[in-house]
């Protein structure tokens, strides 16, 4: 992951806790105060992201969030649907086809077959679920950080694999758990741009993400959230 690679779910965490422990301004009481009154759909983001894996090569992804609103003071709840293609990285799929082989060996009692599985592309659409704390700071941007679940949706492909076990083995649905911290400006009160940096955990792989997004709101601001706290 190069550059990235010192950042850890402990730091993400430790800037959630350290910006919602910040003692609130003014002009956020009205979004803390918010209740489960203003939980509703109220809007639609489309996104763009760039993702460094561990185990992938670097990619892009696409998605769409859906603003639910609040479901309690300044808590956020965001459903979101995610689609990303990339490759597993060389030395993984020499690490996989060793496995395999050696699996093999066990089973048939013979020597390990030599394998080539080839490239294989990997693509994972997520349907998650983020929950926010949200409040406001001066010039009406809005920052939050949260905690996040999502089902990933893996399939792995390749011409070497294609139909065999080892696809099988590739295709599943993996639980994730995401830090994330971000923060959004009303260009106008009907539409939003907002920037998300995420921390994504799976059982055998993990990633950091950079988004980029544009909202549509289709439902009222909440109080304290428009452009001048309208």
């Amino acid at each position: 992951m190069g550059r990235l690679h010192w950042i850890c779910p402990t730091t993400l965490a430790v800037a959630i806790l350290a910006m919602t422990a910040a003692p609130v301004a003014t002009a956020a009481q009205d979004v803390a105060d918010i209740d489960y009154e203003h939980l509703s759909f109220r809007g639609f983001g489309l996104e763009v992201g760039y993702a460094w894996p561990d185990r992938l090569e670097e990619s892009w992804s696409y998605g769409v969030r859906f603003d639910m609103g609040y479901a309690g003071p300044g808590l956020r709840v965001l459903p979101s649907i995610t689609y990303t293609g990339t490759r597993l990285l060389d030395e993984e799929v020499v690490e996989f086809a060793d496995r395999i082989g050696r699996l093999v060996a066990d089973q048939t009692g013979g020597p390990a077959p030599d394998l080539d599985l080839g490239t294989i592309e990997y693509t994972d659409i997520a349907l998650g679920v983020d929950a926010q704390v949200v409040w406001e700071v001066p010039f009406d941007l809005l920052t939050f950080g949260g905690l996040g679940v999502a089902a990933h949706f893996v399939d792995g492909d390749g011409v070497a694999i294609n139909g065999t076990f080892v696809e099988n083995l590739l295709d599943s649905v993996e639980p994730g758990f995401n830090l994330h911290v971000g923060a959004e400006y009303p260009v106008t009160n009907a539409m939003r741009l907002y920037t998300v940096g995420r921390y994504e955990l799976m059982p055998d792989q993990r990633y950091v993400q950079l988004r980029l997004g544009w909202q549509f709101m289709t439902g009222p601001n909440a109080p304290g959230e428009g452009r001048g706290n309208e």
